[in-house]
């Protein structure tokens, strides 16, 4: 399993490094903006500053920027789950953190997940990225299954909560609320994915005494 984005072909200087990143993160924006299909080398080489050279010699087909587009998504997602406020999400407060940062978000209205939104366009009509689209999944998902693993080992869930399963729910209620929001055009679909698959992870909660108080950051 890939855990950065990925590598050029050939050891390249400082500055190329610099402008292959100028035009996976330019094509990243374009393509998030009007989809894979709809966007052209024209429009990354005008969005980058780069000339068609230096386009194709970085990427010497439109499958290899797509691929390039994946990975760095994936990377971005990955990082946007480790801001510091939370944690290592092994918390039902981090949690909650985690959903009402999304629920604010304007991208989610305006495009939809970053990530997700380009992995559904290209998992059917590009088959040779349904390993990098399902890569970007798993390394996501695995930082919830981490995170609620440790509550478990903390005895915070009960025993029979399985946390790949929960990873998988955290994460299909956010790729389907995101969607909805796009369509709908606001924010209550998200929010209310995201509230279900949150109370049913709270349902695993272990309950310590009639004083206990559940926190969830609500």
């Amino acid at each position: 399993m890939t855990t950065t984005s990925q590598a050029p072909a050939r050891k390249l200087t400082a500055k190329g490094l610099a402008t292959r990143e100028r035009i996976v993160k330019a094509a990243a924006e374009l393509i998030y903006e009007h989809g894979a299909q709809n966007t052209n080398n024209e429009q990354i080489r005008a969005a980058a500053g780069v000339s068609g050279s230096q386009l194709t010699r970085h990427f010497p087909t439109k499958e290899s920027l797509v691929g390039a587009v994946l990975a760095w998504q994936a990377d971005n997602i990955v990082a946007r789950h480790q801001a510091p406020e939370l944690g290592e999400l092994d918390s039902f407060a981090a949690l909650r953190r985690w959903a009402d940062r999304y629920v604010a978000s304007q991208d989610m209205v305006r495009g939809g997940c970053i990530f997700g939104s380009l992995a559904a366009e290209v998992v059917k009509s590009e088959p040779a990225h349904r390993a990098a689209v399902a890569d970007g999944f798993e390394r996501w998902q695995e930082l919830f299954e981490r995170g609620l693993g440790k509550m478990r080992e903390r005895g915070e869930l009960r025993p029979e909560a399985d946390p790949a399963a929960l990873a998988h729910l955290l994460t299909a209620a956010f790729q389907g609320g995101a969607l909805l929001d796009q369509a709908a055009g606001e924010s209550t679909p998200l929010r209310d994915a995201l509230d279900g698959a949150l109370a049913y992870i709270e349902s695993f909660a272990v309950q310590r005494g009639p004083d206990t108080v559940l926190a969830t950051g609500r």
